[in-house]
């Protein structure tokens, strides 16, 4: 059996106003087109859904139980159309966020919080590890973007700078250079490194020998296979001092204390990209592109460097 929407909307309409008129003028039709599909319909069906009588229409015992049906299948229908029509304006659907920085504080964290006010019906999936297998989901469509440090891998076609972050030393609580509130590079020459293996750990690793390598003489660096949270357990614990990016200041680990590291040309940051396949067409993708481009706007920091300084420790928006 074939019956078309419209047709059931044109009854069900009629049952509410009780009249073919009134049904007619409200769906801005003729009443004797309305009153003719109407009657195609309960041919259709078999069955005499009104009672006509000179003051209007009544639904027939059988016409009542039709006409709660096709309500219930009406309202679900709009819940669907209304539900695609969100996930196409980017405003519903899942959304993959690939990255490898701390979320306890910082603008990611920042920006994760305000795309899920204002997309609440956007099911937000996160995915943490190196920047190899980010790059290799964004590649095989199971992440949607990447926020990390560095160049992107080849197959990321599109990205956009973000922003930068302080590198900061975290420090021992009972450490002569806790009494500091700032601690210059050189102070750092003879401290024991605990760096991680994993990503932004090799970066910040460059930074370091950057700054205090000299011919002969290389920062002491001990890497160990895991996570920085955990790195910051054993700085705790007395085993070395470490360095990591601003945003990893939002948590707080007993026996540790953070400080900015520095030197004659100021403070030192590793900068931040979002990376993409351009052939992604997730409508939540877009829309979260749009957000960071609203929040991060290219901007130049004084060094030549393009992109957003972190805006504050504080995750709200």
């Amino acid at each position: 059996m074939s019956i078309e929407l419209k047709h059931l909307r044109y009854a069900e309409v009629a049952e509410r106003c009780g009249s073919f008129r009134k049904a007619a003028d409200l769906l801005a039709l003729k009443q004797s087109n309305l009153s003719r599909r109407v009657r195609h319909l309960e041919e259709q069906l078999g069955i005499a859904l009104f009672e006509r009588t000179n003051s209007g229409v009544m639904p027939t015992p059988a016409g009542r139980d039709f006409f709660n049906g096709v309500r219930r299948v009406l309202n679900e229908l709009q819940i669907v159309v209304d539900g695609a029509k969100a996930v196409g304006r980017g405003e519903a659907g899942y959304l993959t966020i690939g990255f490898y920085t701390s979320l306890s504080a910082g603008n990611l964290r920042a920006s994760l919080i305000e795309y899920g006010r204002r997309f609440p019906q956007v099911e937000i999936r996160t995915v943490e590890g190196s920047r190899s297998r980010l790059f290799d989901g964004i590649q095989n469509g199971t992440v949607d973007i990447a926020v990390v440090t560095g160049e992107p891998a080849s197959g990321c076609n599109r990205s956009m700078v973000l922003w930068s972050e302080r590198i900061i030393v975290a420090l021992p609580e009972d450490h002569p250079l806790a009494a500091n509130d700032t601690i210059y590079w050189t102070d750092l020459k003879r401290e024991r490194f605990l760096l991680s293996e994993r990503d932004p750990g090799p970066e910040i690793q460059d930074i370091l020998v950057a700054k205090l390598s000299s011919p002969g003489d290389l920062p002491d660096v001990v890497r160990h296979d895991v996570s920085p949270d955990n790195i910051k357990s054993l700085v705790g614990a007395g085993c070395g001092v470490s360095l990591m990016c601003e945003a990893s200041m939002g948590a707080t680990y007993a026996g540790v204390v953070y400080r900015e590291a520095r030197d004659g040309n100021g403070t030192t940051r590793i900068g931040y990209s979002a990376f993409w396949r351009e052939r992604n067409d997730n409508p939540a993708l877009r829309s979260f592109i749009r957000l960071l481009e609203e929040r991060f706007p290219p901007i130049s920091n004084g060094d030549g460097v393009h992109g957003a300084s972190l805006r504050s420790l504080d995750p709200s928006p």
